[in-house]
């Protein structure tokens, strides 16, 4: 793999270790700020609304101006919102908190196309490979986030004040590490060409399994994993005990990314896509059984392996979706559906977990993932000749 995709894999740790850190305290924040404890997920709501917002923006520019301006620039938005949600913090206002995860959610939404970046940077032959290193990163992540969040959220008089300088110095290295990367030349200029109309690609077999897929293994995941901070403080897990076990939920979406490109490769997209989503299943399966530490652990760590077996084969599965001409609205029409539904699913979480608790909560993901696999096993039959695997 060229250096580039290396690079990239390093800012998609970086960009991770502060979700990491997100996930863990923007529940609890909001939990302490919100006027109302239904309100207490809506900081992660917001955040997940602003990466909805950059998806088709960050896509066109970075079709106009390149990968490496545009990465500039949604971390320079990080930045930004981190200071902002210092100031919230040391002011102890809600509303302004909002607009600091907004932000924050408008730069993770640019970082989350380094994984597109990855396949253009990528020898011919070595698209699966190059998407694994790069969500492999996450990997790091798994263990300095959830570090970065234990040492952080206490250095400052304000609870979690820290937390939020700790976000902005990982954005500040991401654009050091991103002076160094050299996209191939040509990759961003997608003006020449057939361009098909939008309506007509969204409606190939191929692009509705990826995004479908896509957006059922993430608004699971996500789901689910947002509740989790809530549910475990609510039968009296302390915050290390949260810490760790999104330590290992996440290492368990990453770690497979090293081997997911290889299965992929041999068994096809769409068996890989079955298999995360009875993966999911399982995780709200073993919700039903314990919920002291070992349950938490077990479930996230399912949770997080079913979420890399959906998502990293659809990401694989869109790029056959479009040409060359038609790279930036493909890519922003998939961004945009699929996080749509993670900040419905996150808006939904505190709510949810409040009113129905954490073992009904996880029945009722079970028919989120039943309803789109037999969606998928109709497509396949129907339209299997154009669809891989």
């Amino acid at each position: 793999m060229p250096l580039t995709v290396s690079l990239l894999s390093l800012c998609q740790a970086l960009l991770v270790s502060g979700n990491i850190l997100l996930i863990a305290v923007s529940p609890l924040i909001g939990a302490q700020l919100a006027p109302a404890p239904a309100w207490s997920t809506a900081p992660v709501a917001t955040q997940w609304l602003g990466l909805m917002c950059a998806t088709i923006p960050a896509s066109l520019i970075m079709a106009r101006l390149g990968r490496r301006r545009g990465f500039v620039l949604g971390n320079l938005t990080g930045i930004a919102g981190a200071a902002l949600a210092v100031l919230a913090l040391h002011t102890q206002r809600f509303d302004l908190f909002l607009v600091a995860t907004w932000l924050i959610g408008i730069g993770i939404g640019f970082g989350q196309l380094y994984r597109f970046a990855a396949v253009e940077a990528a020898p011919e032959g070595g698209r699966d490979r190059a998407i694994g290193l790069v969500m492999g990163g996450g990997v790091l992540a798994a263990f300095f986030g959830p570090w970065l969040a234990r040492n952080s959220h206490s250095l400052a008089d304000t609870p979690y004040l820290g937390s939020f300088i700790g976000l902005g110095v990982l954005y500040l290295c991401a654009l050091v590490l991103l002076a160094f990367v050299r996209m191939p030349a040509g990759t961003h200029d997608t003006s020449s060409g057939e361009q098909r109309p939008l309506g007509e690609i969204v409606r190939q077999p191929v692009f509705m399994l990826a995004v479908i897929s896509a957006m059922v293994g993430y608004g699971v995941m996500n789901l689910a994993m947002t509740a989790t901070p809530l549910a475990m403080a609510k039968v009296g897990h302390d915050f290390n005990h949260v810490s760790t076990t999104i330590q290992w939920h996440v290492v368990a979406m990453f770690l497979p990314s090293f081997v997911t490109g290889r299965l992929t490769a041999r068994f096809g997209a769409s068996r890989m896509i079955v298999c995360g989503c009875l993966l999911l299943i399982a995780s709200a399966l073993t919700a039903q059984l314990d919920a002291g530490l070992a349950g938490f652990h077990a479930g996230l760590v399912l949770l997080g392996v079913g979420w890399n077996f959906t998502f990293l084969p659809a990401t694989g599965l869109l790029t056959e979706a479009h040409g060359p001409a038609e790279k930036a609205r493909t890519q922003a029409a998939n961004e945009f559906l699929v996080f749509s539904t993670v900040a419905i699913t996150a808006l939904l979480a505190g709510p949810a977990v409040s009113s129905l608790g954490w073992p009904l909560l996880n029945v009722l993901l079970i028919p989120m993932c039943a309803v789109p696999l037999v969606l998928l096993g109709l497509a396949f039959r129907v339209h299997r000749p154009q669809i891989r695997g």
